[in-house]
């Protein structure tokens, strides 16, 4: 499953990785089997899923994480929409350190780009073994551009507990994956001006109503929404610095069968580790008094260099969606950046 595997690696690197051989998506790899007895009527469920759900919705808010758009089962819908299905298990569980994060966003708000972000479960039909894990954060870094070092580090601090937390909880062989260089270019920034109404609330609900129609149009889902300024208000803590700043989930499940799942009988053909990077994370935010809108997002090409995808018809496909989302934002009015 996995491409150019180093294993036992433990320790978080807080330097630049886009050097050669640079560390890209971590996962615990854990022996697994099916649970023999379920309740009547249930999906089947693996020993590993049950402990991985059980972390999700019990211990990961004492390490300070929020679970903000949980999406259990994926592979359930692969089943139902198209037929069938590879996998015994395909999750993904959006999740961010909240409390830890905002001094993060409030030095650099590129940091949205992987905020929420995905910790990944799944598991093979006929394989014995589930993995969970997520896109190691010095990747994440170099993806949406930030290079201070200090800030990095903070970021990169984050994942300590998480990754103890899966230790914990789940056990297994910690194994990373390398890549050897970034896309030349990995996001996707536009610039949305406005005339700025009295009340700004006017501005973003027209333009998350149009937003989300256009996409669903387009047959993506919106697969998540966070609310930073909400969230913080909320909790009584300083985010004075935007006048809005949320977060959406993009998922194409057509797309993401095709990357996942095993299609048109080719065995072999299915990627579910590259689930790390979906759903798809789409920043928008505005400075306090502005009437820019800036948007960010990681390219999906950076599935294909993280996760060394070689199969062009997934390339092709992962190539046809940047297009895609790039001409929806136009339609919108954001201008490429």
């Amino acid at each position: 499953m996995f491409s150019k595997l180093v294993t036992g690696a433990l320790a978080l690197s807080i330097a630049a990785t886009l050097a050669m051989a640079a560390d890209g998506v971590r996962f615990n790899v854990i022996k697994d089997s099916m649970l023999k007895d379920k309740p009547k009527g249930e999906k089947a469920v693996s020993v590993v899923e049950k402990k991985y759900n059980e972390m999700i919705n019990n211990d990961i808010e004492s390490i300070g994480y929020v679970l903000s758009d949980p999406h259990e089962r994926i592979n359930d819908g692969y089943a139902t929409k198209y037929g069938g299905t590879n996998l015994d298990n395909l999750a993904f569980m959006s999740v961010t350190a909240d409390e830890g994060l905002r001094p993060l966003l409030l030095k650099d708000p590129r940091i949205g780009g992987f905020s929420p972000f995905n910790l990944h479960a799944y598991k093979l039909k006929g394989d014995n073994t589930s993995y969970v894990g997520h896109v190691m954060p010095n990747t994440m870094m170099d993806i949406v551009g930030v290079k201070d070092a200090a800030l990095r580090k903070e970021f990169a601090a984050l994942f300590v507990p998480l990754d103890k937390l899966v230790d914990e909880k789940l056990g297994g062989k910690v194994e990373i994956t390398k890549y050897d260089k970034l896309t030349a270019s990995p996001m996707m920034n536009f610039e949305l001006t406005f005339e700025r109404p009295a009340d700004l609330n006017d501005f973003i609900d027209e333009f998350q109503e149009n937003y989300e129609a256009a996409f669903e149009d387009k047959k993506y889902i919106i697969a998540g929404y966070k609310n930073f300024r909400e969230t913080y208000d909320d909790l009584e803590q300083d985010f004075d610095k935007y006048d809005a700043y949320f977060v959406y989930s993009l998922c194409h499940f057509t797309f993401s069968n095709g990357i996942f799942n095993i299609v048109d009988g080719q065995k072999g053909d299915a990627r579910p580790d590259a689930g790390v990077f979906a759903p798809c994370s789409m920043y928008m935010y505005i400075e306090k008094g502005s009437n820019k809108m800036i948007i960010g997002m990681p390219k999906l090409e950076n599935w294909i260099s993280v996760m060394n995808i070689k199969d062009k018809k997934k390339i092709d496909a992962i190539h046809t969606l940047d297009k895609e989302i790039v001409g929806i934002m136009e339609g919108l009015g954001a201008k490429v950046k």
